[in-house]
């Protein structure tokens, strides 16, 4: 897939990986000013050849040379071609480096990375996973929120590396960050930040009290809750569904809510 241009900084590649979990594929992000001769690759995602010729071709459009490699977080849809960086000759950026393949630098909360005639700003924000960051373009004002948020539906909170308890907080930390837009990891651009990020807090807001209501029913495991509260969900989903029903009961449990004994939940 050719590159979409979505402002005067960001690129858009479509990687060719769609699935349930990834919606129409990846989104693999090109940040830099056209007449920089320098490019950011933003999650270069799967490591397939389609998707490293449409980066290569892209690149060499702009007679550019890709000057810097950044990951939102390990997950293979994002991470798999990190290697890639070693071939451009650009550095690898990520928050764990022991995380992700190849040999990545340490991008930290509140770093910054200049290159392409801009500057990225590194986000913590886990939750979807321990590692995850979000990226905010300071000279557009976009923020590449990974699967933090999503363009079209909502992210699995992937239990045990991912912590409900964080999500929130990393939610409405990223509801305080000036924003324009929001670029997602999957799925489409997001033209009103604090609505979606509002919707996402409402949206975990609900399925809290659906996973109360269903321990009050008398549901006892994450399966027996994910059969109740996702009854209308593909069952295909059900499997990451109940990674976030899971991830649910633990901050409940944190929050003296919920107890689990041997597995059995209450």
């Amino acid at each position: 897939m050719s590159a979409i241009r979505l402002d005067e900084l960001t690129s858009l590649i479509l990687a060719p990986n769609p699935s349930a979990m990834t919606l129409e594929g990846t989104n693999t992000y090109l940040v830099g000013a056209t007449d920089s001769g320098e490019i950011m690759v933003v999650d270069p995602g799967p490591d397939h050849p389609d998707h490293r010729a449409a980066i290569d071709a892209a690149v060499r459009e702009r007679g550019a040379a890709v000057a810097a490699v950044i990951l939102t977080h390990h997950h293979v849809d994002h991470a798999e071609a990190a290697g890639w960086a070693q071939l451009w000759d650009a550095p690898l950026w990520a928050f764990a480096p022991p995380l992700v393949p190849g040999n990545a630098r340490a991008l930290t909360d509140g770093a910054t990375i200049r290159a392409g005639g801009t500057t990225i700003e590194a986000l913590h924000t886990p939750g979807h996973a321990s590692d995850h960051l979000c990226l905010r373009v300071r000279d557009s004002g976009a923020v590449l929120t990974g699967d933090h948020v999503l363009g079209r539906g909502t992210s699995v909170v992937a239990w045990p590396d991912g912590d409900m308890t964080a999500y929130v907080a990393s939610l409405r930390r990223l509801a305080t960050v000036p924003a324009t837009v929001l670029y997602p990891g999957h799925g489409p651009v997001l033209h009103d930040p604090g609505r979606a990020i509002a919707d996402y807090l409402a949206h975990r807001e609900l399925r809290e009290g659906q996973v109360l209501a269903a321990l009050a029913a008398g549901d006892r495991t994450p399966g027996e809750i994910v059969a109740r509260v996702y009854a209308d969900v593909d069952a295909a989903l059900h499997p990451a569904a109940e990674r976030s029903v899971r991830a649910h009961l633990d901050k409940l449990q944190g929050e003296g809510r919920a107890l689990q004994r041997e597995g059995i939940w209450r």
